[in-house]
């Protein structure tokens, strides 16, 4: 039985202000349709976002795996057109643009989004769900799990792998050690690629000096300047040089990342002491509950305050607990990432525990900052998860 809220007048007038969407075509797996009426009944409006989407929130917010896996088109004036990706961007998109945006508000969905792997097709049936404008954090976050796991028992896997991780953690954790602003966002970004993360770890450890490019000179020199000048003379050098667009990223957002490198450069090496935390923190693994009592002993010897994040973690492990989750099955990581850049808290994915599939079957989180990016004025708090049907209804057998 879902577990939630009853759907009120209120989110009855913000369903019919959205797209609606008919019965889907799941396939002809009733598990799917049955699926995405619980969360009709628990309050969560079903919505469908358009399949053509404009492609530049996708390149620029979801990270560069999606970059190269996206269907691209352009119209008749060269803007970029995708086939929908994923659902989270889609729905966010058209929440802000209808007269639910800023309030509370819960949606469910179900239909292909379009990818491009090396084998298998192209589209696939995800069903899922998005939750905007709650404040209670915690309680939120262990809702979405909640209803995550109701999908896996949908067919069958009534004790899947529970892998779980929290962005946040490392957030706070990046803002309290003594490092440039411009580092810590770069680490914080850099998250998501581990690869990524550990060059920049070998760098700040190393120093600037170590790796200096044929244009240092110029990157030292702006690191000092003016910022909004800096910017402008790098933006007029690129429109002279005829740039107009690289990877799906406008000529400002290279000047960004060509002033970010600039500030990169000017700083200094990273202690291998504060190495070697950052390290040691991304070695904390286990259980929830052993995991935060690591995390609060690591924290007390740096002598780093990390106090409300962990009160958020132990909170929603609770919040978790008390919906009838045994915890102590549930594997938690600090190094865990789902690897989409717009996600800034709690994260999960859930596996079959059998083995018959490798690949995630239901995954969600947190993205806090994605619909501030999107165009929104004020901060909306949001979390939500998407469910592979193929993927489940493989583990699970027919119905």
């Amino acid at each position: 039985m879902l577990k939630g809220a009853q759907i009120t007048e209120k989110q009855k007038k913000q369903r019919d202000d959205m797209s609606q969407v008919p019965t889907p075509d799941n396939g002809s797996d009733p598990r799917a349709e049955a699926l995405v009426s619980a969360y009709e009944r628990t309050g969560y409006s079903r919505v469908a976002p358009a399949i053509l989407q404009p492609a530049e929130p996708f390149l620029d917010l979801s990270g560069e795996d999606i970059r190269k896996n996206i269907y691209l088109t352009s119209d008749a004036e060269g803007r970029e057109y995708c086939l929908r990706p994923d659902f989270t961007i889609a729905v966010s998109r058209d929440y802000l643009a209808s007269s639910a945006a800023g309030s509370a508000a819960n949606f469910c969905y179900a239909g292909p989004i379009f990818r491009q792997f090396e084998s298998g097709p192209g589209e696939l049936l995800q069903i899922g769900i998005e939750s905007f404008g709650r404040r209670d954090i915690a309680a939120a976050d262990a809702e979405i799990l909640s209803l995550g796991l109701e999908a896996t028992a949908q067919y069958g896997l009534n004790n899947p792998d529970i892998r779980i991780g929290d962005v946040g953690l490392f957030s706070a954790l990046i803002g309290a050690l003594d490092l440039a602003p411009a580092w810590k966002r770069r680490l914080v970004k850099d998250f998501n690629r581990k690869t990524s993360l550990a060059q920049d770890l070998e760098r700040l450890t190393l120093g600037a000096a170590s790796k200096r490019p044929e244009y240092q000179g110029v990157l030292a020199a702006l690191a000092g300047s003016d910022p909004k000048a800096a910017h402008a003379l790098v933006t007029d050098l690129l429109s002279i040089a005829g740039i107009t667009a690289v990877g799906g990223r406008s000529v400002g957002e290279i000047a960004d990342r060509f002033l970010e490198q600039s500030a990169l450069g000017a700083s200094a090496s990273l202690p291998r002491e504060t190495r070697l935390l950052i390290e040691k923190f991304l070695a904390i693994a286990g259980d929830p509950d052993e995991a935060a009592a690591d995390m609060r002993t690591l924290a007390g010897d740096a002598k780093i305050d990390l106090t409300a994040a962990l009160d958020l973690f132990e909170s929603r492990t609770g919040f978790i607990a008390a919906r009838g989750v045994d915890v102590s099955r549930i594997s938690f990581s600090t190094a865990f990432s789902i690897g989409l850049d717009y996600y800034t808290g709690f994260e999960f994915r859930l596996h079959d525990p059998a083995g018959r599939m490798d690949r995630t079957l239901v995954a969600g989180g947190r993205y806090d900052d994605l619909l501030t990016r999107l165009g929104s004025k004020a901060p909306i708090p949001a979390v939500g998860l998407g469910a592979w049907i193929a993927r489940l209804a493989a583990c699970g057998g027919r119905p």
